[in-house]
């Protein structure tokens, strides 16, 4: 079974309208081209800025949530809304803010959502530095949700370099990992490849990682390079530095050859690492 996937690689505006129209935008086109799954990238209605997140946040069923929704349904697609600042009243009634993927099927419902688990708190000496957690508070749960094609596996950016969240879905069923992410022109040169490849082969899955577009204007500049990964480590669709969409083919037929052929996870020993 092969199952198209399209990657949405955008440049963030200011203007979260414009946002979410070159978003809805990019969907349609993606759908026109027959995809079955279209993601789209980390903090996508809003500029990649702590200092912005809690401005641009929003409540699950408003403006963001509401066009994912309604574009799912629209073109029949699973769509994982990349991430959005999310806010949400605490049982102590304070106002909380995540960093939060929406993932709909094609009836438009909401069938799971993941609030970044890992924050991206670093100070890279003369590179970058950054806290998310000044603004965003950690999520708690692995992400894995149902599709008629396989179970997916979601994570957000800083998460896929823990490659025990990463196994954790894969052993829960996931077949593919779908990574909205923003890695910048630091870490991305470094360790992007290096790492979705790794996650790729060490869990025989295919790996989907979603960046917005390069803007050397911007305060954070994302690295860009979407790409998407076999089970066997090959990158078999790969963005630039521009807004673009990018596609490629899922084989769950040889994800499964992969697996027998080379049974890593069958050879699992977990009371050994524990």
């Amino acid at each position: 079974m092969l199952i198209k996937t399209a990657v949405c690689q955008l440049k963030i505006n200011i203007s979260k309208k414009k946002n979410l129209n070159k978003a809805y935008a990019m969907i349609k086109e993606a759908s026109g081209s027959n995809a079955d799954i279209v993601v789209l990238p980390e903090i996508f209605n809003c500029p990649y800025d702590k200092n912005l997140f809690s401005s641009y946040a929003e409540y699950f069923g408003e403006e963001t949530t509401n066009m994912l929704s309604a574009a799912a349904d629209e073109f029949k697609i699973y769509l994982i809304g990349g991430s959005i600042p999310e806010k949400e009243i605490s049982k102590d009634n304070k106002e909380v803010y995540y960093n939060t993927s929406f993932i709909f099927d094609p009836d438009g419902s909401l069938i799971g959502k993941h609030r970044k688990i890992h924050l991206f708190d670093v100070n890279i000496k003369n590179k970058i530095t950054f806290m998310e957690s000044d603004v965003f508070s950690a999520g708690e749960q692995s992400t894995v949700f149902d599709s008629v094609y396989c179970k997916m596996g979601v994570a957000i950016c800083y998460d896929m370099r823990f490659p025990e969240l990463i196994r954790k879905m894969t052993v829960c069923g996931a077949k593919v990992i779908i990574v909205p992410a923003a890695f910048n022109t630091s870490t991305g040169p470094a360790h992007w490849h290096l790492i979705t490849r790794s996650r790729a082969i060490d869990n025989q899955v295919y790996f989907i990682a979603a960046s917005p577009a390069r803007d050397v204007k911007a305060k954070y500049i994302a690295y860009g390079h979407s790409l998407v990964c076999n089970p066997w480590g090959e990158i078999i669709s790969e963005a630039g530095e521009d807004e673009t969409i990018i596609y490629a083919d899922i084989d769950l037929n040889f994800l499964q050859k992969i697996r027998e052929e080379l049974p890593i996870l069958k050879h699992l020993r977990p009371q050994i690492y524990r």
